[in-house]
């Protein structure tokens, strides 16, 4: 056929090229390929009719054959099956059995394997129940590594996988709740740690200066300390008495795990280790001390007000430190030495700057210095830990400082309430006992008063002895501070030698200066200021051996303080010397302002005038209190006195509201003047040098004697020659007193034109005003 197709194919394509007739013949073409495919098949089933015929007629021979065997074999299996039934059924009861016995089987080794598997599990449970978490934990492992591959193909076994992680978390959570608790717990607490720390090392360092104490007391011996003596037996006393405390305190020591319960710390950290998270514990744990530090070192407001501010402040650090000291000790890798001195670092550089910031506000010495031993049992007891302590130590000397500043505040208190107590009058002995009491209390050594029966007086007053005794008080107060600071007897002795300087310098001579300028304080009262000041800067070095017997250093060390109360008492006795002299010239103030002069008088009274003379009783009665003074100063007071008093009466003549003086007038000045110069030449004050003293009054006496004598021709022609008479005389003094009297004599003289001596005298004056004024004029040029 398909040569055939083959053939009718170019006219196939004929036809498709639209050839002519093509399509005709294309159809012709295919009508005799059909008739030819024809002839085939008929050719074809011609051939083979022939067997199929034959076939059929066997088949139909076998046919009732066939039908024979169908119905014999349908018996045969009829009877067979009829005669298998009862086989059947029991050999598929025996078959069940043995399914049923090898399930059996199969079920007991899998119990028998499931079965640890499920114990094990009842026993997680249980830690569980117990919060036994770390041992839990450990069941947990051996769950997972041994028992649950035998059964993972299990249901029961994927729910418990499933199930352990989140016990895991559940441990976690418990535990890290336990933690927050115990972190709460020893937050609350580590006041009452600290203070037990503290007290186990006061103790501790109690005991070491007893015993120390004891050691020196064997071979040392008895210290005096010139009138104040230490008795062997009452330190013996103290010490047996410290001894014994130590003693009855020893079976009552706790430690830090007496006082708290670390093993929420230890299960946390090996929970944690056994779940591979122990980096995040150590970090939430470090995290929240730093925290937890932090609101430790905050102070409360108040803090300085009290030292029990103070304390609490300083036993919660400590009980914060002793916690981490015994968890760095004690476990591997929780805290470090690296961080805890981190820690350390950051909380003392905080410490001091909270204490710098509040010690400040004391103002009471008692408070500092128990500000300060609660520093150096702070100190020594965080040194016992490891904790470096030098900053503190170097903090305690700024504090030194401020302690010697309120001690030099509180003794110029207690300097002005002496003061104020003294009388400033010699101190009166009437017996032997009296004077004992005074000499226990000042060194005060004089032979010539010894030999003196009673009654009898010591030159100083009674603030003198009380003076001495508060220096020695500051003394032994400022020793305080300086106990337990781990310093040499040479830094000892210089620090009490530096403070004591200090009191005497700024402290004592502060107050003393001040008593001097008090308004109150009189002649008398100074001069026996001056007399105290004396005695307590020969008493100078009766404190130098004081404090050389406390501290056992030689005054002939190269590097030792001197103490500077020489200095002090002298810059004070100059003072009280100044305002001696200033009060002096205050009282003749108020006895020249008394002076009443009648300026326009025409005859004098014949006698000196009243206030004046009082003046001079006045002062001759003060220069006898002057002989208890150096001889210096009495007559330094004196010439003062005098020529202050010269000073008064010269500006007295030349004031510019007194616009005329009379004849009268200046002859009753020079009475009082001559008064003047007769006090001075009656040597009130002993030491002057012929009329040294006199010379006080020579430039009133010198114009006195100019108008008395009325001697201007000699005056303007020797003027400005050092030989001359007038040579004190300055040329605007004697023109302004002239030209007073020149209007008193044209005022009062009426009718002096018609008297010719009454003309001659008024013509000379202002001949002689005129060359005065020419006079006065060339110096002004010329100047």
């Amino acid at each position: 056929m398909i040569i055939n197709v083959l053939c009718c194919f170019p006219e196939l394509q004929s036809v498709y090229d639209d050839q002519p007739n093509a399509h005709k013949k294309f159809m012709e073409k295919l009508e005799a390929c059909i008739r030819n495919h024809d002839k085939e098949i008929e050719k074809m089933c011609n051939f083979h009719h022939q067997g199929f015929v034959d076939a059929i007629t066997e088949l139909l021979k076998v046919r009732t054959d066939a039908e024979k065997l169908k119905v014999q074999v349908t018996d045969t299996n009829r009877r067979f099956q009829d005669a298998g039934k009862e086989v059947i059924v029991h050999t598929e009861d025996i078959i069940r059995c043995r399914i049923q016995q090898r399930n059996i089987t199969t079920v007991v080794e899998k119990l028998q394997l499931c079965l640890p598997v499920l114990e094990m599990y009842s026993k997680l449970k249980e830690q569980m129940s117990a919060k036994r978490y770390y041992s839990a934990l450990k069941t947990m492992e051996q769950l997972e590594n041994v028992y649950f591959p035998w059964v993972s193909q299990y249901r029961f076994c994927q729910l418990m996988i499933e199930n352990l992680p989140k016990l895991r978390e559940d441990i976690k959570e418990i535990s890290m709740s336990d933690l927050k608790d115990f972190l709460e717990s020893i937050r609350k607490h580590s006041d009452k740690i600290g203070e037990t720390a503290m007290k186990q090392a006061q103790h501790q360092k109690t005991f070491n200066v007893s015993l120390q104490k004891k050691n020196k007391m064997k071979f040392g011996k008895n210290m005096y300390i010139k009138h104040d003596r230490i008795p062997e037996e009452k330190s013996e006393i103290v010490l047996k008495h410290s001894l014994k405390e130590e003693d009855e305190n020893e079976e009552e020591v706790l430690t830090v795990q007496d006082l708290v319960d670390f093993s929420p710390v230890y299960r946390c950290l090996h929970i944690y280790s056994v779940l591979g998270d122990e980096e995040t514990f150590e970090n939430y744990y470090r995290k929240q001390r730093k925290k937890q530090a932090r609101l430790v070192l905050q102070p409360q407001s108040n803090m300085h007000e009290t030292v029990d501010g103070y304390r609490r402040y300083f036993t919660q650090i400590v009980g914060f430190f002793v916690v981490e000291d015994h968890i760095l000790h004690v476990t591997q890798g929780l805290v470090t030495r690296a961080y805890t001195d981190e820690l350390w670092n950051m909380a003392l550089s905080k410490i001091i700057a909270v204490l710098r910031a509040h010690s400040s506000y004391c103002t009471d010495p008692d408070l500092v210095l128990e500000l300060k031993n609660l520093i150096v049992i702070f100190a020594d007891t965080l040194q016992g830990y490891g904790f470096p302590v030098n900053r503190l130590f170097d903090l305690l000397f700024e504090i030194r400082d401020q302690y010697n500043e309120t001690l030099l505040k509180k003794w110029a208190g207690v300097f002005r309430d002496i003061f104020e107590e003294d009388n400033y009058s010699p101190i009166p002995i009437v017996n032997e006992e009296e004077y004992k009491i005074v000499i226990s209390k000042f060194p005060f050594q004089d032979p010539d008063l010894e030999k003196q029966s009673f009654p009898k007086k010591f030159p100083m007053s009674q603030s003198v002895p009380h003076i001495y005794i508060q220096v020695k008080e500051f003394i032994y107060a400022s020793l305080k501070f300086s106990e337990s600071l781990h310093r040499s007897s040479t830094e000892i002795d210089d620090m009490l030698r530096k403070s004591t300087n200090l009191l005497l310098t700024r402290t004592l001579s502060s107050c003393l200066l001040n008593l001097i300028r008090k308004p109150h304080i009189g002649l008398t009262e100074l001069v026996q200021i001056i007399i105290n000041t004396t005695h307590l800067e020969q008493a100078c070095k009766y404190l130098e051996d004081f404090i050389t017997n406390i501290t056992n250093i030689s005054q002939e060390t190269v590097h030792t303080t001197r103490l500077y109360g020489l200095s002090t008492f002298k810059d004070a006795r100059h003072a009280a010397e100044g305002e001696i002299y200033t009060k002096l010239n205050q009282k003749i103030d108020e006895f020249v302002q008394l002076a009443d002069y009648d300026w326009t008088m025409s005859e004098p009274d014949g006698r000196a005038s009243g206030y004046l003379m009082d003046l001079i009783n006045f002062l001759r009665s003060i220069f006898q209190v002057f002989t208890h003074l150096p001889g210096k100063v009495a007559q330094t007071a004196c010439m003062s006195a005098c020529q202050h008093l010269s000073t008064s009466l010269m500006q007295m003549l030349l004031d510019s509201e007194l616009k005329q003086i009379s004849m009268g007038a200046v002859q009753q000045f020079n009475l009082d003047v001559i008064q003047c110069e007769l006090f001075a030449s009656s040597e009130p004050v002993p030491g002057f040098q012929g009329d040294t003293l006199q010379l006080a009054f020579i430039d009133l006496r010198q114009l006195l004697d100019l108008f008395m004598v009325w001697d201007w021709s000699t005056y303007l022609a020797d003027y400005g020659q050092p030989a001359s008479k007038y040579l004190r005389v300055n040329p605007n003094t004697a023109l302004t007193l002239l030209e007073k009297m020149k209007d008193t004599s044209k005022k009062n003289n009426i009718f002096a034109q018609f008297r010719k001596n009454d003309r001659d005298k008024q013509k000379l004056i202002e001949t002689v005003v005129k060359q005065l004024r020419s006079l006065v004029n060339g110096m002004s040029q010329h100047t």
